[in-house]
């Protein structure tokens, strides 16, 4: 056991306030340690991130703890916590200032060392414990930091409870109450992989690349996939928190690319790629081609729909839309059901109409019972893949792949947009689009055919052409999907409408990819 924080007993013997945040301080000064700075935007609608010591430093970070634990006895849950940390130079510091502020406002920290989120998530319901906060800043650039949050498993924060944290923490507004405790929980990678591994080995030989950027998830999954009888090929597995080749991101294609050359070089059946901090999963079949998640999505829900039919499958408004069209699924009286895009969102959805599954476009898929626990988790969806390809003998990756009506589509792009006025940007987008709509005007030559505003703007042209405009929830960007079941031409054709209409605000900046 850890012993008593001292600012906790500083605080039960001196009964004074913890000092408001502040917006902005400059390192290596005096007031930089010792007053707390928080930058309100690190906020986001169902996680938190900043800039570690532009934006936030550690003293905020405590207050943060503080703030997190004065939040969870406000909701009633039991003040008990489960944490952890990615592997990057900076996160174990800041996952104890963390710990500092959570015992300062009473809670029983449970240190799962260092973790991928979803082991953190596993590490919940392995120690009955209700709530989490995962130091990590998942697929973000080196120098980034964040906090994903719970106090209801399988769910973690959004947006109510976010704004709620905010609102206590840059308020100062912290109960401090006596009852911290610190223990370390030293066997949890080996529970994780044990619980993940007990299920019937694999009958088919099948090579698999695991690509980890050199992040957490190279402590994980070649053993992890070994164990349930592939053969591994690693790549990039090594941790190296300064990430010497890409990020561990697979959505950005420098990383998919990779992988794709590293599959076909290998003669690999599959290529399995993994974010940051473990909880999203990019795939590129055996000749190379780089699957987005949507499409591995539908791949998924037509083989667990053989096994379960009349599910409902949620997935994200940057989604294709062969959910709602593909023969197999309708055929096997799938429901869809398209919801905001975010990890806590989607999470919620498939607990809240029990769903077997939910996918997002950025890679995060959530297996619910009696195929998962309800939360997102890379290794997994990697196994349901592996599982599937094990279940369809006789057909390769890119076999399942070409088996899917056809649609051209873009990766996930994303022009800059600062934090302050990103919003409002979209705001003034939809708004653009709901004009054209009301005055007949088209989109790429075409009328339009509906708009969905549930998260951001989701334009559809009459012939089933596609663009959506959304804000990023973590970073200072928009997001830009477009997708044409016609033609490669349409799709040029509709990204090229989008931007037109994003390029009348001046606060976009350039893409960080594009087509």
């Amino acid at each position: 056991m850890f012993p008593r924080s001292p600012l906790l007993d500083f605080f039960m013997s001196h009964s004074i306030s913890f000092p408001k945040p502040l917006p902005q301080l400059s390192p290596n000064t005096y007031e930089f340690e010792s007053l707390p700075m928080v930058k309100p935007t690190g906020f986001r609608e169902y996680d938190a991130r900043w800039l570690f010591e532009k934006e936030i430093n550690l003293m905020g970070v405590e207050a943060l703890g503080m703030g997190l634990g004065t939040l969870i006895h406000e909701m009633g849950a039991r003040p008990e916590i489960v944490t952890g940390h990615d592997f990057r130079s900076y996160s174990s510091s800041i996952k104890y200032a963390l710990v500092s502020g959570l015992m300062a406002a009473g809670l029983k920290v449970k240190d799962v060392g260092l973790a991928l989120s979803p082991m953190a998530y596993f590490a919940q319901f392995a120690l009955d414990c209700p709530c989490v906060a995962m130091v990590t800043a998942s697929h973000n650039d080196n120098g980034w930091t964040g906090v994903k949050m719970g106090a209801n498993r399988p769910l973690t924060f959004g947006p109510e409870e976010m704004g709620r944290l905010k609102d206590i923490v840059l308020g100062a507004k912290f109960a401090v109450r006596d009852g911290g405790a610190y223990e370390f929980i030293a066997d949890m990678r080996e529970r994780y992989l044990a619980d993940l591994a007990d299920r019937p080995k694999i009958e088919r030989k099948l090579k698999v690349v695991t690509a980890c950027g050199n992040g957490t998830a190279g402590a994980f999954a070649p053993e992890l996939f070994r164990r349930i009888g592939c053969e591994v090929v690693e790549m990039d597995t090594k941790l190296d928190h300064s990430f010497p080749h890409y990020n561990p991101n697979p959505e950005d294609m420098k990383m998919l690319h990779a992988l794709a050359e590293k599959t076909r070089a290998a003669k690999a059946d599959v290529g399995l790629g993994f974010d940051g901090d473990g909880d999203r999963c990019g795939v590129v079949d055996n000749e190379g081609n780089e699957i987005f998640a949507d499409k591995i999505g539908v791949m998924l829900a037509r083989d667990l729909s053989k096994l379960h039919p009349n599910s409902t499958f949620v997935v994200d408004v940057k989604s294709t839309g062969l959910f709602l069209t593909d023969p197999e699924l309708k055929g096997r009286g799938v429901k869809a059901d398209y919801w905001k895009t975010g990890h806590s969102y989607i999470k919620r959805r498939v607990n809240e109409l029990r769903a077997l599954a939910g996918f997002e476009k950025s890679g995060h898929f959530f297996f619910n019972t009696p195929v998962g626990r309800g939360f997102d988790d890379g290794l997994l969806t990697g196994i349901h893949i592996v599982e599937m390809l094990d279940r369809n003998p006789g057909k390769s990756m890119a076999d399942l792949y070409r088996a899917l009506p056809k649609t051209w589509g873009t990766p996930t792009m994303a022009p800059h947009c600062d934090d302050e006025v990103k919003y409002s940007v979209v705001e003034r987008v939809v708004k653009r689009f709901e004009e054209m709509r009301s005055k007949g005007e088209k989109i790429a030559g075409e009328p339009i055919l509906e708009l969905v505003t549930v998260n951001g703007v989701r334009v559809t042209a009459e012939d089933g052409t596609w663009g959506l405009v959304r804000a990023s929830s973590n970073k200072p960007e928009l997001v830009v999907v477009v997708e044409s079941p016609v033609s490669e031409a349409r799709m040029r054709e509709m990204f090229a409408a989008v931007d037109g209409v994003l390029r009348q605000n001046p606060e976009v900046g350039a893409y960080n990819q594009t087509i």
